[in-house]
């Protein structure tokens, strides 16, 4: 469980990466700076709805400060 979550985390930073560097070499000629920046997007939507669900479903427990 732990893994999927890093791997979807380092591909989100590795769509980023990839769209700073579409802007520094193509100055606005191509789409690839938009596509790069698009799969972060999706990415961080499904990262977002797949721990909704796996809380939801128990698979992982909240973390933080208990109220007594």
């Amino acid at each position: 469980m732990k893994i999927l979550i890093v791997v979807m985390f380092l591909g989100v930073l590795a769509s980023l990466g990839s769209a700073l560097v579409y802007l520094m070499q193509d100055r606005g000629t191509s789409d690839r700076m938009v596509w790069a920046l698009t799969w972060r997007v999706g990415l961080s939507i499904l990262l977002f709805l797949f721990l909704l669900v796996a809380h939801g479903l128990g698979w992982i427990d909240a973390t933080g400060i208990q109220v007594r």
